[in-house]
């Protein structure tokens, strides 16, 4: 079962105007080992509220250090908290790793990266793991900001890039015009993305590509790929944020179903739970709602915390932005994102999904 731990809260430094990145401590290390990629899901109580937000590990896996990377976003009570309030010796609660967002390292590479804004975050971790392990590799990376003063780990990529010298190259995509260079001004489109593979990419020569930033660009990223040739497999991504509310369309449900709702069972750290699952409540609120301590992060179908497997009953998951197709068809949902289509049992283990 996934648990929080505490990790002290070592160094604070700021990357940006309005970003920091902070080395974390751990108490149990071994817990938080990573693979490049990886994230965190951290809680804490604000007014009496438990929020619980994911941030992406920035520091490579080789590197003997822990460090996130946290944008402030306005409103944003957790990352306005870290960026101006947040100090040297406090002490976070978060769970253990998580996150699919590598690929396979192959001898000799050409890695193509995408970021926007914060999406920059486990796109640096993937860059410090793979160019730090194999010597014979390349990578180009295009980051998109507004403008010169939000663009975070500036100092990190081009320590990375002389570290590397002639193994990395970095665009820098600005929307606010400054650029010299018309195709490095804008934001990034479909025509963009064609220029950039005929003037400065070579995309024959690609072996993985990995996104990272708001959904819309991702689509038209991931689209542009598919175009000049790179296959699904070959195209690794990760939301930071979706316009997807998770909120479940209107059905046609019987009176009766909907006074009744849906009885459910619900394993967790090897114990398992009989419940009632309301109408137009999910698998997760309904666990939450009956004191089962169930994971969860984003609630919108952006990350895989909440991830478990059902095993009997018939579901719908509206969201999915997590979980490949081969783990859709093993049975494996969103839970925040899953809801019973009739008043029958359900049934769904957490613990089968590594929780």
């Amino acid at each position: 079962m996934a648990q929080f731990h505490p990790l002290r809260v070592a160094d604070i430094r700021r990357t940006s105007r309005d970003a920091v990145v902070v080395t974390l401590d751990p108490e149990n290390a071994q817990a938080f080992a990573f693979t490049q990629g990886q994230y965190l899901t951290f809680r804490r109580t604000f007014d009496g509220q438990e929020l619980r937000r994911s941030y992406s590990i920035c520091s490579g896996p080789d590197d003997g250090v822990l460090q996130i990377g946290i944008k402030r976003v306005n409103g944003g009570a957790f990352s306005t908290w870290a960026n101006t309030e947040m100090n040297v010796g406090d002490v976070l609660e978060a769970l253990p790793p998580m996150g699919k967002f590598f690929g396979s390292e192959t001898d000799e590479a050409h890695y193509l990266a995408f970021a926007a804004g914060s999406g920059i975050t486990p796109i640096l971790s993937i860059l410090r793991a793979t160019l730090g392990r194999d010597t014979a590799s390349r990578a180009t990376l295009v980051y998109a900001n507004r403008n010169p003063n939000t663009v975070m780990f500036r100092e990190e990529l081009e320590d990375l890039k002389n570290q590397h010298m002639g193994r990395l190259n970095i665009v820098h995509i600005l929307s606010d015009d400054s650029q010299d260079i018309d195709l490095f001004c804008g934001r990034i489109d479909a025509e963009k993305c064609a220029a950039l593979f005929d003037r400065w990419i070579d995309i024959e020569s690609v072996t993985t590509a990995y996104i990272c930033g708001p959904e819309p660009l991702m689509k038209i990223i991931a689209a542009s790929l598919a175009d000049h040739g790179l296959a699904k497999e070959q195209i690794r991504y990760e939301l930071f944020g979706s316009n997807q509310q998770g909120r479940l369309r209107q059905r046609v449900v019987a009176a009766s179903d909907q006074d009744r709702g849906a009885r459910g069972r619900v394993t967790l750290g090897g114990e398992t739970r009989s419940l009632t699952i309301p109408a137009d409540t999910s698998l997760l609120e309904a666990a939450l709602a009956n004191s089962v301590d169930a994971p969860f992060a984003c609630k919108a179908g952006v990350c895989s915390t909440c991830k478990a497997k059902v095993l009997e009953g018939d579901v719908e998951m509206i969201t999915n932005h997590a979980l490949e197709d081969y783990e859709v068809d093993a049975g494996y949902v969103l839970t925040c994102q899953c809801y019973p289509v009739s008043s029958g049992n359900v049934v769904w283990d957490y613990d089968q999904s590594g929780h």
